[in-house]
């Protein structure tokens, strides 16, 4: 390819076939039998390090001992009344570096409980029952408007129902999910299992939506204020973090997350475009995931390009070897400079070799290489847009860095306000830390409304 050539990004690259294959669940789930011989294994511990290190707490032995005795559906109830989301969580909770890295049966044969798998058949068997095993509460007379219908946002939507207030979700984008409709890896979560999840979490009643709604657009957290007893912002991030290379404004340039949104929504992955030569920078999960995915759309050539090591990715090891064993090459130590064009369309991006100095810092050695490429993903990560958090309003909210400030109890600096999920500094970055931030906030607020805090 010459440096004045077209932009080879085209739809179609496969066969109906090839992507369905490629857009397969990634991880079958277990039968019956596999499932009863693999809860067999768990040593059913006292103090059990796997609950430890599980964000929302799963009474992980006492769900698996329902499974060996046959038992599911108990078992899917004991992991929903810790983790809501408890289906979701188990296709994509990265387990390897969570529960499962803790069991015990490491230490003695090197592999440990299929801790995620179990979980998986469990909660399927739930929802393939039709079973709805919560109640709401009687009715407090609160109501608490939850702003963002992702995973933080509905886990306490449903905690505060259950509860017995009424709540009401606001989302901007048309469905409910967030990062779980809108940007998981189409592979991953597979037969539209967000929205039956969504759909099973309303059920228990007490919970109105009103899609399309964004605050500081449609709402205003003033308004949200005076109407409901409290409020809780669940938006998560909506900002891009810019490459603040020359020329990242060209065509071509995308920006990872909006790219899976459309991914995800696109009722035919064959009518979508994607580059010969795709380059990703970043070093998440969304970075891997557009990679991977790229590479499942037909791109020929994959590069993700991290400005420091393996070890310093936040994508687990595991998610790093899959995306190589999908053809992504993987380059370290690289941050890119300049991006260049021809027609206004990217051909070319030029990166700075980097290393640590004395002081661990990172620096540009003054070594450069280039890649020539159709397209570029950014997956540089994602930061609060602060506008409509704060808007006009006489009242606001104090900030931690680049995202909301809150106390133990997901309390704002605003009286009856709470925040949790991405949108705030808690844990971990994973869905699982924002399913415990909302049922956990949930629990703070009941205690708000009913005068206990």
């Amino acid at each position: 390819m010459s440096e004045h050539a077209a932009p080879d990004i085209r739809a179609g690259r496969l066969t109906a076939a090839e992507l369905a294959a490629n857009f397969d669940d990634v991880k079958p789930p277990l039968d019956r039998k596999r499932a009863l011989v693999e809860s067999s294994r768990c040593f059913y511990c006292y103090d059990a390090p796997c609950i430890e290190a599980c964000p929302t707490s799963i009474d992980i032995p006492s769900f698996i001992r329902s499974v060996a005795v046959d038992d599911p559906l108990g078992a899917a109830e004991t992991i929903l009344e810790a983790n809501i989301m408890g289906g979701m969580c188990a296709r994509v909770c990265p387990v390897e570096i969570l529960c499962e890295d803790a069991c015990v049966r490491n230490h003695s044969e090197d592999k440990p409980v299929q801790i995620g798998a179990l979980q998986r058949y469990a909660t399927d068997a739930l929802v393939a029952s039709g079973k709805q095993p919560f109640t709401r509460a009687p009715s407090s007379g609160k109501k608490v408007a939850v702003v963002g219908g992702g995973p933080a946002g509905l886990s306490a939507a449903h905690r505060l129902s259950r509860l017995g207030h009424d709540v009401t979700v606001y989302e901007a984008k048309p469905k409910l999910g967030g990062l779980n409709e809108y940007g998981i890896a189409a592979y991953k979560t597979v037969h539209d299992f967000a929205q039956t999840e969504v759909s099973f979490i309303l059920a228990l009643g007490g919970i109105t939506v009103k899609t399309g709604q964004a605050l500081g657009r449609d709402v205003t957290l003033e308004g949200l204020r005076k109407t409901y007893d409290a409020v809780f912002l669940a938006m998560g991030l909506g900002g891009v973090n810019a490459l603040g290379a020359e020329g990242e404004t060209l065509q071509g340039v995308e920006d990872a997350v909006a790219y899976i949104a459309k991914l995800r929504q696109a009722k035919d992955k064959n009518s979508l475009p994607v580059g010969r030569k795709v380059v990703v920078i970043g070093g998440g999960n969304t970075a891997i995931d557009i990679a991977i995915q790229s590479k499942r759309l037909g791109a020929e050539d994959v590069t993700l390009v991290y400005r420091r090591g393996a070890d310093n990715m936040s994508a687990t090891p595991h998610e790093q070897e899959f995306a190589q064993v999908n053809g992504v090459k993987i380059k370290h130590w690289a941050r890119p400079v300049k991006l260049y064009g021809h027609n206004g369309a990217v051909r070319e991006i030029e990166f700075e070799y980097t290393q640590l100095d004395a002081q661990g810092r990172l620096m540009g050695t003054g070594e450069k290489f280039t890649l020539l490429c159709d397209t570029v993903f950014k997956a540089i990560g994602q930061t609060l847009v602060k506008d409509p958090v704060n808007g006009k309003a006489q009242d606001v909210l104090d900030l931690a860095g680049n995202k909301i400030a809150v106390n133990e109890d997901f309390a704002t600096s605003i009286k009856g306000v709470f925040a949790g999920g991405d949108c705030v500094t808690s844990g971990v970055d994973l869905t699982v830390q924002s399913v415990a931030d909302g049922r956990d906030a949930a629990i703070a607020i009941d205690a708000y409304l009913r005068g206990e805090a």
